[in-house]
């Protein structure tokens, strides 16, 4: 009762605050001007400068000069970057009428001190608390990975479970499913995935970059965020007063595969829009031995469009994105040979709509943040015709509030709510889940303390969630689904420590505490799980998993040599699992649902280095590992299920120019080894080692007044036959994807 009243009350206060935050803006017209050179005091033409808060940027002309205007008051963080010069971002306090910034850009080979979205404080990664990965979109796709969740499988730390080449699901540190929280145009993606043939869900068109927390982050995103948050960030806007467009197509020869994009966006000093569309489709992917895999084929439209304003009192962006799959579910392994990219029966239909708000209101010294969000998500499966057998709608309804309040001294501190309301229905014949409702609801506090090269930051968060199903089926039969009314708390915290402890080195120590309510699998099943050929029973009674880890990072940088270590032990109370009960249900072994603690360690290591005075050549080399284990008293193997293998990751670059015809040229070559995977759950087998060879070449061609980028890849350029471990087509025997080279286009229109 306590929980629901909160509930009621969050919202009031949701509103009164929004109307405080109307109310008692201030009118601003502020300018920042100033003059962008290099280490010789020459102007450096081209510079972008971007100020994330305001998706609001410009470039500086011939003379290196550069001009904001119509800004708000309070603080202002810019952004300078510019190839071949280090990043450069500046804080300007408590603006004025009219300030002058100029900056001197030094070159660098590394580009780095990116500022990240996906924290509290919006703090660029060498005053962050967290060690948080941030890759672009650009670099990922580099690598010639056919989807971002495949990009992402390479980053240190973050895995994949794979269906084939068309469905995957992120892995971070062991933890996947409901244990990982993505968000998007900063509004969860909720799109049933608790399910393992239940993929990402989202293009990589449109997206300039991602950053991942590695963690427990359940401090600022709640529920779900007990393993770690994949944060994308969406495409920016253009500059000011510009008119961009721009057309991509990469072609992939293993799955006779093609990705089109196209975008287009203009600004005006207050006025911002752009809109891109993309088409991506594919045939069955080939092994090594030249078979191809039936029905792993697919096709995906995607379509993102945003619009937004921002003045001196207030800054809003409306977001769009809608993207349909369909997908081929590989049921028969290799049968029937076909390069036709029209799926055969079974297969999924998946649509996706996501529309997000934004706004931003400046007060005198402090301001109010709201996130808003809608997901609707349609997902159907078709077993042997265009009537859909299984049918889910999930609609889900996010909000987020956040007020910054004043700084006081050297301490900045926030304190939020945070909600979601979501309703899950079927329609077809099939259920796997029932028809349920659930609402969350948050508050929380956070405080940043920085003095000279140290930072504290903590917090403190609340969380309810509320799960009601509705009865379906016939009692004591396959399918049946009683009525469930549960409510579940929990209180959370997180201490973090940043300090130098020499000029180039820094160390973090990190503490917190992450929770995650049961979800409807897990708490209702009762049936035949698809693809496990297990009859898997929920348990109503099951707890929240509630969790605390600490996390241990060392990082050096200098412009010719960069190291990090990471480590981990996580500790899970209640973690929700699988377990075979002796009996058979329909010639198939029934599972429950039980719980046990777990734990969880490892780490990342890894190093670039860049030789003075070979300017042209990097080496790059990472190791990732990580164990997991329940503390079960029963006989048998104690380790968990879908925990990746050890990988060791060496990629040796060079950079280059070609007279005057090819700018930003690079050319990798990447050597990715897996380990054996000995350490499995009951139910798994052990995997063996392999490692893939993987080339890369591309810049910036120009062609007279054209230019554009070219990227020419080659992944498993040996085709070397290999089964990963997180396949879920390994139990079948079917190897991974063979050779694929993949050749991308890219132009300003």
């Amino acid at each position: 009762m306590w929980s629901g009243r909160i509930q009621s009350f969050s919202m009031k206060y949701f509103i009164i605050a929004l109307f405080l935050g109307f109310s008692v803006m201030l009118t601003a017209q502020n300018t920042v001007s100033g003059t962008v050179t290099d280490s010789k005091n020459q102007p450096i033409k081209g510079v972008s400068i971007y100020a994330s808060e305001l998706h609001k940027g410009t470039a500086t002309d011939e003379s290196g000069k550069y001009i904001f205007t119509n800004l708000p008051n309070g603080n202002l963080k810019l952004t300078f970057t510019f190839i071949g010069f280090g990043i450069q971002n500046k804080t300007i306090n408590s603006l004025q009428k009219e300030n002058t910034l100029n900056v001197i850009l030094e070159e660098t080979i590394f580009q780095m001190d990116e500022v990240i979205v996906s924290t509290a404080f919006n703090k660029i990664q060498s005053q962050n608390v967290m060690k948080v990965e941030h890759e672009s979109i650009k670099e990922l796709q580099r690598k010639g990975t056919a989807t971002l969740i495949e990009g992402l499988a390479t980053i240190p730390g973050v895995s994949q479970v794979s269906t084939g080449t068309s469905i995957g699901k992120p892995v971070i540190r062991g933890l996947s499913g409901n244990r990982v929280l993505v968000y998007s145009q900063g509004v969860r993606m909720e799109n049933q995935q608790f399910g393992d043939e239940h993929g990402l869900g989202l293009n990589d068109s449109g997206i300039e970059s991602v950053e991942v927390i590695k963690g427990p982050a359940s401090l600022l995103y709640g529920s779900d965020a007990l393993g770690g948050v994949l944060y994308f960030n969406p495409e920016k806007f253009a500059d000011a007063n510009t008119f961009k467009a721009n057309f991509s197509q990469k072609l992939f020869s293993n799955t006779l595969g093609s990705n089109s994009s196209l975008g287009l966006k203009t600004s005006t000093e207050n006025w911002k829009f752009l809109a891109r569309g993309s088409y991506n489709t594919h045939s069955d992917y080939t092994i090594p031995n030249g078979d191809r895999v039936t029905n792993t084929r697919y096709n995906e439209t995607d379509f993102k469009t945003g619009i937004g304003y921002s003045d001196s009192k207030f800054s809003t962006v409306f977001r769009y994105n809608y993207n349909k799959l369909d997908l081929g579910i590989p049921e028969n392994g290799i049968a029937e040979q076909s390069t036709s990219k029209k799926t055969g029966f079974p297969k999924q239909g998946v649509f996706n709509h996501l529309l997000s708000l934004n706004s931003i209101f400046y007060l005198k010294n402090s301001k109010f943040d709201v996130d808003l969000g809608y997901v609707a998500n349609d997902r159907s499966e078709f077993t042997d015709s265009d009537v859909a057998s299984l049918q889910m709608k999930l609609k889900t309804f996010n909000y987020d509030a956040k007020y910054h309040l004043p700084k006081i001294g050297k301490v900045e501190s926030i304190v939020g709510i945070q909600g979601m309301h979501q309703n899950n229905t079927n329609s077809g014949e099939e259920f796997l889940i029932p028809d349920a409702a659930i609402t969350d609801f948050g508050v929380f506090g956070t405080a940043n303390y920085e003095w000279g090269s140290n930072v504290l930051q903590g917090g403190l968060r609340f969380d309810n969630r509320q799960i009601t199903t509705q009865e379906h089926g016939t009692r004591g039969q396959v399918g049946y689904f009683k009525v469930i009314d549960k409510s579940y708390d929990s209180f959370n915290a997180s201490l973090g420590y940043k300090t130098n402890l020499a000029e180039d080195l820094t160390l973090r120590l990190n503490v917190a505490s992450g929770f995650r309510a049961p979800n409807l699998a897990e708490l209702t099943s009762n049936g035949v799980h698809e693809g496990t050929n297990r009859y898997e029973r929920g348990n109503s009674d099951l707890k929240t998993e509630q969790n605390v880890q600490t996390d241990v990072n060392l990082e050096y940088k200098n412009s010719h040599f960069e190291f990090f270590a990471n480590g981990f032990y996580n500790h899970i109370n209640n973690y929700i699992y699988t377990a075979p009960t002796g009996a058979v249900i329909d010639k198939n072994d029934v599972f429950d649902y039980i719980q046990n603690n777990a734990k969880l360690y490892g780490g990342e290591i890894g190093l670039h280095f860049h030789p003075h005075p070979l300017d042209w050549l990097h080496f790059e080399t990472s190791f990732e590992t990580v164990t997991g284990k329940k503390q079960s008293r029963s006989v048998g193997s104690d380790f968990l299920p879908l925990i990746p293998a050890n990988n060791w990751n060496n990629t040796i670059r060079t950079e280059f120019k070609i007279k005057n015809w090819l700018e930003d040229g690079f050319a990798t070559l990447n050597f990715s080894s897996t380990f054996n995977q000995n350490n499995v759950s009951g139910f798994e087998t052990k995997s063996n080692g392999y490692t893939l060879v993987n080339l890369g070449f591309g810049g910036k061609v120009k062609l007279g007044k054209t230019a554009f980028e070219i990227n020419l890849n080659g992944n498993n350029l040996l085709d070397k036959s290999y089964i990963a471990h997180l396949s879920r087509l390994k139990t079948d025997g079917i190897p991974n994807i063979g050779r694929n080279i993949v050749f991308g286009v890219n132009f300003n229109l």
